[in-house]
């Protein structure tokens, strides 16, 4: 192959580099607003289950609760 031509490959594959690169930073943020969304929900059902049995701490291994 010429210069220019393998010139012009690596061109078109830092091209496609470039879009896949764009392609997972717009999935990034998608991810990033979803887990936030998990983390709010998170909060309100602590917020509730302090509500309703105070401070303490649940072991998800066990599904206990442990006040403090």
């Amino acid at each position: 192959k010429s210069v220019q031509e393998k010139r012009a490959k690596f061109i078109e594959q830092f091209g496609v580099l470039e879009m896949h690169t764009q392609e997972i930073n717009i999935q990034k943020e998608i991810l990033k607003e979803e887990f936030k969304k998990h983390q709010q929900e998170e909060i309100k059902i602590s917020e509730t289950l302090q509500q309703k049995y105070g401070n303490g701490s649940i072991d998800l291994t066990k599904g206990e609760f442990i006040s403090q």
